[in-house]
């Protein structure tokens, strides 16, 4: 008996409290990664770059909200969000009373597809054979049909009217304690709403600094902010994999980005060209898939200094 059974049931022991501390504990273990990134002009002071992505808000989330509202006591500079603030048709009020705090700061965002349309329920193992595959999002797969449309334009209207800045294939600016930040975006990828022909050109003059902003790291995103100067690309989507292995690290990005920068600071080069890449993991997750394992929930402070 001992024999024959013990190891099955010890595995599903095992699996069985994995599963809890993934869905009861580590999803609502919420993280402020802090990382310093040198691409100011020489003799500037340092900026404080709040970054908050992939919130996939459900309603009833009052922790993640209060966790979120705190954010705005960290009084960053100004605030970027990359995306994915919805997982509920019905979760825009709560979305924007937990953002409310932080929308009385500079900011400027991009939307994500599941600002767009709600998600679906999907077995997670396609994500492994997506990726064996080289399938991500619409790119190669067929388009999403009788997906759930999210009242995005509520999301859009209360973001604008707090002052910040959409990014969504265009470019805005904002103005800091008498600096000014270029900033450059582009729609989402992972659904084929990128359109970057109607943001090329690079970096532009007489500003302090310029940025990209982007939901999901494509690598022809990465790759053409990249050709075009910009010296930090800013990125959420991959929930830092999700769900990993401990000491091995993430099996997925939902793109074509490598696993090994699928979350934090990291560089991209193209054509003789680098620009520092940083990824959010985000502070969500998809309302079917509530589970994180090593892997926390994360909103990021970057600090920006002087180049060297």
């Amino acid at each position: 008996m001992r024999a024959r059974y013990g190891v099955p049931l010890t595995l599903t022991a095992v699996g069985a409290a994995g599963l809890a501390y993934a869905a009861g504990f580590e999803v609502r273990s919420f993280r402020l990664r802090r990382v310093t990134v040198p691409v100011l002009p020489r003799g500037m002071r340092p900026l404080r770059l709040l970054q908050v992505s992939d919130v996939h808000m459900v309603g009833g989330q009052r922790k993640k909200q209060r966790w979120l509202r705190s954010l705005a006591g960290l009084r960053p500079d100004f605030v970027i969000n990359t995306g994915d603030n919805l997982s509920d048709p019905d979760a825009v009020p709560e979305t924007l009373d937990a953002l409310g705090p932080l929308m009385e700061l500079p900011g400027a965002y991009v939307f994500g597809s599941n600002d767009y349309y709600g998600p679906k329920l999907r077995n997670p193992a396609r994500y492994l054979l997506e990726r064996a595959q080289g399938r991500h999002g619409l790119n190669g797969n067929a388009p999403a049909v009788g997906v759930v449309h999210n009242p995005w334009e509520d999301l859009r209207d209360a973001f604008d009217a707090a002052g910040w800045v959409g990014l969504s294939n265009t470019r805005g600016r904002l103005k800091l304690d008498g600096f000014e930040i270029a900033l450059t975006g582009l729609d989402d990828p992972h659904i084929k709403r990128d359109r970057y022909a109607q943001v090329a050109g690079g970096p532009e003059s007489g500003a302090d600094l310029s940025l990209a902003v982007v939901h999901a790291p494509y690598l022809r995103s990465l790759d053409a902010f990249t050709a075009d100067g910009y010296p930090l690309i800013l990125a959420g989507h991959t929930h830092g994999g999700q769900l990993c292995i401990p000491f091995y690290g993430a099996l997925v990005t939902n793109c074509d980005l490598d696993t090994d920068r699928v979350k934090g600071l990291s560089t991209h080069t193209v054509a003789g060209r680098t620009s520092y890449l940083h990824v959010s993991a985000g502070c969500g997750t998809n309302r079917y898939t509530p589970v994180r394992f090593a892997c926390p929930p994360e909103a990021t402070l970057l600090t920006l200094t002087a180049r060297d």
